[in-house]
């Protein structure tokens, strides 16, 4: 499992995750990507930031922004954990 550091906890949290898996608290929790000035400003600041996503599509998107700690995904939906994202991202 790839994991990246939860902004400047000193903790690594995995990369994916089903929702309630991860301790959010202090954590910037949002649900879309689209607010790059939002992005930047927690990253800077050491929040760490976490994205809902629900499709394969938006858990591509939130992992290629370097200022996301983590991508939590629905109970409903534990396939997405199985999801190659090396294949997702290069084919």
């Amino acid at each position: 499992m790839r994991e990246r550091w939860f902004g400047a906890t000193g903790r690594r949290v995995p990369e994916l995750a089903l929702v309630g898996d991860v301790e959010l608290d202090g954590a910037l929790v949002l649900d879309a990507i689209d607010d790059v000035v939002q992005l930047r400003a927690a990253f800077d600041a050491g929040t760490p930031v976490v994205v809902r996503a629900g499709s394969a599509e938006q858990i591509k998107a939130a992992l290629a922004r370097p200022e996301v700690s983590c991508v939590v995904v629905p109970d409903d939906r534990p396939e997405l954990l199985d999801l190659d994202l090396t294949e997702l991202t290069y084919g």
